[in-house]
């Protein structure tokens, strides 16, 4: 690693003065509430058995398939500086792979996954090399136009359902094993790809390539003086982050039995950028909060008012404004109040 890199994340990294923490212990933080978030994830179908509530269920897996997606949003946003409004045009591809496949008589979920992981890496390989080369609002509208026409190009598609989507006449087998059948066995697979996607979020931001990354975000003039090249860099991170996005694209088209337009849609991309604002960018363990608490907030909302999505935006523009680093930095500061309240700090 270059010495000027070292020394920028050493000074970012400065604990005296109580402004910052070091980032390998804001990682350990992190690491903690993650083991929480995995514990609950993981309890959670005994505490929906025990109220007899399937629907817990089938919400929770909806929330860790979106979780997914938002964690590889912020790989770009939170720790590349890129923000897209493209993004969910890779849940989409996922989707369809799944569907397109399937009506094809394609049923097998590991050929199906590799192809919408494949299909959306190649897409954002395209897309990300002509985004790329544009930055700022200039960069967030061809992520937008390049996701709307994906967003196009499906509702054009009248062989697999236009407009109107397309359905899928059961879920995917695994090998000839029916595991994704049922609820709870779909859940628990899900729950393992999120946590697999997430380890390998914590392992890429942990590497060379993450501190790299990282540099890039905040002064990419410097990183490209001492020698890196912020282009293939943020390539490669995008190119990642659209491969995580397709499956959660192929699991989302499984837990519904549907692939639609609509998935592709750029107000679905402003959702994954609120669930990574609203948890906490750049943390890996605040989209996956963030995702929680946005859907939870849909859902009870609902419940209350068919204007709910005006109750919704006030509510978390509240939250953003008000808690400084989303739900994970509230977590985190709560953390090291506790540990200086009984010595520790």
């Amino acid at each position: 690693m270059p010495v000027a890199l070292g020394g920028k994340l050493e000074a970012r990294t400065s604990t005296r003065g109580g402004a910052r923490f070091p980032f390998a212990a804001a990682m350990a933080g992190r690491i903690g509430m993650a083991g929480v978030l995995f514990a609950a994830f993981s309890a959670l179908p005994l505490l929906a058995g025990a109220l007899g509530d399937a629907f817990l269920l089938v919400t929770v897996t909806r929330i860790m398939i979106f979780a997914m997606a938002a964690l590889s949003l912020d790989l770009i946003l939170g720790f590349g500086g890129m923000v897209s409004f493209g993004h969910a045009a890779f849940i989409g591809i996922g989707a369809y792979a799944v569907g397109i496949l399937a009506a094809h008589d394609v049923g097998d979920f590991f050929i199906q996954a590799a192809a919408a992981i494949a299909v959306s890496a190649l897409f954002a390989l395209i897309t990300g090399a002509i985004s790329l080369r544009t930055r700022g609002v200039y960069f967030i509208m061809i992520t937008l136009a390049f996701g709307q026409m994906a967003f196009f190009f499906m509702v054009s598609l009248s062989a697999y359902g236009g407009d109107d989507g397309l359905t899928l006449a059961r879920r995917s087998s695994l090998a000839g094993w029916r595991a994704l059948d049922g609820n709870l066995g779909f859940y628990y697979i899900v729950l393992a790809l999120l946590l697999g996607v997430f380890l390998l979020a914590r392992a890429v931001v942990a590497s060379r390539f993450g501190r790299v990354l990282r540099g890039i975000h905040d002064n990419p003039e410097r990183m490209r003086a001492i020698g890196f090249s912020p282009f293939r860099y943020q390539l490669a991170a995008y190119c990642l982050a659209g491969a995580m996005a397709g499956l959660a694209g192929a699991l989302l088209a499984n837990q519904n039995e549907f692939a639609a337009p609509a998935y592709m849609s750029w107000q679905r991309s402003g959702d994954l950028i609120f669930m990574v604002v609203l948890g906490g960018m750049g943390t890996l363990t605040g989209p996956i909060a963030g995702a929680a608490g946005m859907l939870v907030l849909e859902e009870v909302l609902a419940k209350f008012s068919e204007h709910w999505k005006l109750a919704l935006g006030v509510i978390l523009i509240l939250i953003v404004l008000n808690t400084r680093g989303g739900i994970a930095g509230m977590a985190a500061r709560l953390s090291r109040s506790a540990r200086a309240e009984n010595g520790d700090g």
